[in-house]
């Protein structure tokens, strides 16, 4: 088992299980108090974490409900700007406007049907009868006094289409393309039928594009107890899993882009030209999620063959105690109504930025996004509350007169729940700026959610990476280990590339800023998306010490310091070469890819090489950093050729069907939503069957290969110059 997560792997757990079950057993136990020795080596500002004010920060974030655009999320973002304002800190409460969803209405109902016997005077008409109404919301837990909040809603999928459905049940296991050839190679139909489906293994949105496509009539998604429920452990209140009655909320949107569906490439500005919401390709079939027991009064139902006994669908079964059947026969009917209404809402992104000292232009971002289905406990606010906190703690190193050489801008964003948009909108407004002068971006979303680390990102954050995690104490481990001693003990330090799913889509994606998706899992359950998701279940499940929060605040400062404040960045190449060596070399081993294998396999050599230049490089640097050249504008240069490696992979011609992402190393995997693609200006028309597209997919890689070896010379010349004895 891996001990550094994919991104990937980390937001499909994040989806469903939390990380959950990875060496649980660590959770009891607690970092060292404050105040006792930290490594040697650990910047002044990381030692100064401190888990009560992580707890402030907590209960600030998860006070009330805040769905974006509602006055909840406008109550929070004043709370915001006082906070950043009270660190001394330059605050900007950045307004936008996207388009929003709002649920107005939704009912799920079973519906009988009973035949009139012949010679009935009304034979020809079928009379309804046995309405059975299904829960739509969580029960309200005497445990948990929060889920009573009149501000939470009913279970709702944002962009769900409006209108109502009524017919007969597929069940479609996953919901996903394979799933509906499955459906087809039995011989069903889904045409005009209400489809029922597990949440996992994709984004929800690709579920809905799928059951739309094969002609459903409306969409019903449930989490299986199988996949976190009663099946995995004692449910909430006695235990973390979900309970019958737990719903995941969600957005559906699913555009080629990112961001607010009215304005791509553009930012959401109240003044902005936008296209016309008909226009745009939303769905319109009605989209529910549910609970398992109201998917219980559904499946147990069904009269139609075992999934289980047809050829290829032993997967297909789940955790409720009988066979998944898949239709439901014609005296199984389900009616749908769901009611919501699209409109222009407003909400901010809340930035607190310190200016450095030496090099004020050159940025670093530290972000996660504010915005919650409910009250946000764990999504978001266990990433925002460490956000916070490495705030505090760079702005009362700044107050003491130790202000770091590079910006740091600390971020909280709007929207993100609603297809990742205030982070899109505001990039899309900085664009030129963050590609000239962005340094980084390090994304904690969720993160602080049990012991056990995980990063994922770009390949030359890993070296500085690496550091960071030597200088932080692991959360709970008895041994006193830093998070890299624990790691290594484990199998070693492999961060993967990141993917979709979370703010740091349009850092990488859109302006090829690297960015760490940084986090920690590893908690007995999951409250993702619904009424549960409150400080009560966290502080139950999670802990009261905060000490995973604790150790993501220390090492995110530490990496946070390392790159605003050291002589020279502390980006790296070998890693980054050696990442596209391995990528192509993957490429060129597929089987559709034999037409382009010998000039993969040339363009791979040629960043073999590069890797070997990138070791001797990389050693160069770090000996800059330890001893470094006294030469402002020598420094500056490295500086500049440092951040040119990963602008290297864009192109502004973008990719062939989602030209928004610019970047050919690594986007969001266009099927799933979160995995990642990696090189696809070629696996992708791969994946097409488009061989010519594919050929011009390799010329262009070799365009960037052009430019990854013109960068690599630039340094080398940088580099080749003896140090001065200055400081």
């Amino acid at each position: 088992m891996p001990t550094i997560l994919s991104l990937r792997t980390f937001i499909a757990s994040r989806r469903a299980v939390l990380l959950a079950g990875l060496l649980a057993g660590l959770l009891a136990t607690t970092v060292a108090p404050e105040g006792s020795a930290s490594p040697p080596t650990m910047p002044p500002v990381a030692r100064g974490a401190d888990a009560a004010r992580l707890q402030r920060f907590h209960e600030m974030l998860a006070d009330e409900p805040h769905v974006a655009g509602t006055p909840g999320d406008h109550r929070l973002i004043e709370r915001l700007e006082a906070s950043f304002a009270s660190m001394g800190l330059e605050v900007e409460a950045w307004w936008f406007r996207p388009l929003l969803a709002r649920p107005i209405a939704a009912r799920l109902e079973i519906v009988g049907v009973e035949i009139p016997a012949p010679g009935e005077a009304d034979a020809s008409s079928p009379r309804r009868r046995g309405v059975v109404p299904l829960p739509i919301r969580e029960r309200n837990l005497a445990e948990d006094p929060a889920t009573a909040h009149p501000d939470l809603t009913f279970g709702w999928n944002a962009f769900s289409g409006s209108g109502v459905a009524e017919g007969e049940v597929v069940y479609a296991n996953l919901g996903l393309d394979g799933d509906y050839e499955q459906l087809r190679a039995w011989g069903i139909d889904v045409a005009g039928r209400i489809v029922v489906a597990r949440y996992g293994g994709a984004y929800r949105g690709h579920k809905v594009r799928c059951a739309e496509a094969a002609g459903a009539a409306g969409l019903v998604l449930f989490i299986d107890p199988a996949d976190s429920g009663d099946a995995k452990g004692p449910t909430w209140p006695e235990g973390g899993w979900a309970n019958e009655t737990c719903i995941q909320r969600g957005s559906v949107l699913t555009l080629r882009q990112p961001g607010d569906a009215l304005t791509p490439f553009v930012p959401a500005l109240p003044d902005a030209e936008r296209l016309a919401i008909e226009d745009v390709g939303l769905f319109s079939i009605p989209v529910q999620p549910i609970g398992y027991a109201a998917a219980r009064e559904i499946l147990s139902r069904m009269q139609g063959p075992e999934a289980s006994s047809l050829p290829g669908g032993t997967s297909w079964q789940g955790g409720l105690p009988f066979p998944y059947r898949v239709t439901g026969g014609p005296d199984l009917r389900l009616r749908l109504e769901v009611v919501q209404e699209r409109s222009l809402g407003d909400t901010a992104n809340v930035l607190g930025r310190l200016t450095g000292r030496e090099r004020p232009a050159q940025e670093v971002i530290v972000g996660s996004h504010h915005d919650a289905w409910g009250f946000g406990a764990a999504d978001p606010a266990a990433g925002t509350m460490v956000t916070m906190e490495v705030a505090r703690l760079f702005a009362v190193r700044a107050a003491a007169g130790e202000r770091p050489r590079r910006s740091v801008t600390f971020a909280t964003w709007g929207a993100e729940e609603f297809g990742i948009i205030g982070s899109t909108e505001w990039v899309e407004a900085e664009r030129d700026r963050l590609r000239r002068d962005g340094v980084a971006y390090l994304n904690l979303d969720m993160s602080a959610m049990g012991p056990n680390f995980g990063l994922s990102g770009s390949p030359t954050l890993w070296a500085a990476a690496r550091r960071a995690a030597a200088m932080t104490p692991a959360a709970g481990d008895p041994e006193g280990r830093s998070v890299l001693e624990l790691l290594d003990s484990r199998g070693g330090f492999s961060p993967g590339i990141s993917g979709g799913g979370s703010d740091h889509v349009a850092f990488l994606g859109h302006v090829g800023v690297p960015v760490a998706s940084i986090g920690a899992g590893g908690s007995p359950g999951v409250s993702y998306h619904s009424n549960y998701d409150t400080l009560a279940w966290y502080r139950s499940i999670v802990g009261e010490d905060y000490a995973p929060a604790l150790m993501l605040a220390r090492f995110v400062a530490a990496l946070a310091w390392l790159l605003a404040d050291e002589p020279v960045l502390p980006l790296r190449v070998r890693d980054l070469a050696a990442w596209t060596e391995s990528s192509l070399g993957a490429l060129a081993a597929r089987e559709d890819a034999v037409a382009i294998r010998e000039d993969l396999t040339a363009l791979a050599s040629r960043a073999g090489s590069l890797a070997v230049r990138g070791a001797a490089i990389d050693a160069r640097l770090d000996a800059i950093a330890a001893a470094p050249l006294g030469e402002p504008a020598r420094l500056l240069a490295i500086d500049e050729a440092l951040r040119a490696a990963d602008r290297a992979w864009l192109d502004d011609r973008g990719l062939f069907e989602r030209p928004w992402y610019r970047s050919l190393a690594a986007v969001p995997d266009r099927r799933t939503g979160y995995g990642t693609t990696t090189l696809p200006i070629v696996a992708e028309p791969l994946a097409d069957g488009r061989s010519e597209l594919a050929a011009e997919g390799v010329v262009r890689l070799g365009e960037v290969m052009d430019r990854l070896e013109a960068v690599f010379a630039r340094l080398e010349d940088l580099l080749r110059e003896e140090p001065s004895t200055g400081s």
